[in-house]
């Protein structure tokens, strides 16, 4: 290995554990207590060396967002895949979602919530983006029928970030997530049949 791939490799692997830092300082205690000095602290390296990996905290939630969006690509496609009726594939889509909103509040909340610079739609989505999005639009294909199965997809995904937003707030009655779900999904599977 020459010396330029070993620093490239170390490179990585100072970017890796500053994004892997940051989430778990949020999970802990929220995106507020990140900040790049307590992040500097946290991987023992100067505030500008994070600063060579990044511009600043912004730059970090959206590396995080990134992968978060990456990660819920994989269970949306888990999700969808193990379901061979298109009915039953969009509510393991839905449902995936909704669990992960929840399961992992930090995460979600830099990937929707924070103010990075992600952008849904101008077309420059990035690729774990769109492949999340597109999970969306798979499940939802089958049963668009003459509608637009991207705005469909638009539509559904904006729903339930609301929804998720709502419980996570504690907005909404527990219990009640199943009904919430059947009155959202129920409606767009009767259309597209």
């Amino acid at each position: 290995m020459s010396v330029q791939e070993r620093r490239e490799r170390e490179r990585a692997e100072r970017h890796r554990l500053i994004v892997r830092a940051a989430q778990e300082m949020a999970e802990a205690e929220g995106w507020e207590s990140v900040t790049t000095r307590r992040l500097a602290d946290r991987v023992e390296y100067s505030q500008p060396v994070l600063y060579s990996h990044f511009k600043g905290k912004d730059a970090i939630v959206a590396a995080v967002a990134q992968d978060g969006f990456g990660e819920l690509a994989g269970l949306l496609r888990k999700a969808r895949t193990a379901r061979p009726a298109p009915e039953e594939a969009l509510r393991a889509v839905a449902g995936a979602y909704l669990d992960f909103a929840r399961e992992r509040p930090a995460l979600y909340d830099a990937m929707f919530v924070q103010h990075v610079d992600v952008t849904l739609g101008t077309g420059e989505r990035t690729e774990p983006l769109q492949e999340a999005f597109g999970e969306f639009v798979s499940a939802l294909e089958p049963l668009a029928g003459q509608r637009d199965v991207e705005t469909l997809a638009e539509v559904t995904w904006g729903s339930l970030h609301g929804l998720a937003t709502l419980v996570h707030g504690h907005r909404l009655r527990p219990g009640h997530a199943d009904a919430r779900l059947d009155l959202l999904l129920t409606p767009i599977i009767e259309a597209g049949g």
